[in-house]
């Protein structure tokens, strides 16, 4: 079973949103300072970067 680009792109979007979670999860429970700002806004960031995967899947 080979993986051709669109599943690549699925499996792509499917760890962004993990990783967007995750640090968003660190920035809201574990660092209550300046840093979980910046810890919620890379997860956001990973958020905008699977959307544009989600949205590349069937296109490329």
């Amino acid at each position: 079973m080979g993986m051709n680009k669109n599943t690549i792109l699925g499996w792509a979007t499917f760890i962004m949103v993990l990783m967007g979670l995750l640090l968003i999860g660190l920035g809201a429970f574990r660092y209550s300072d300046v840093s979980g700002w910046g810890f919620a806004a890379v997860g956001i960031g990973f958020f905008a970067i699977a959307w544009v995967f989600n949205a590349l899947k069937g296109r490329v």
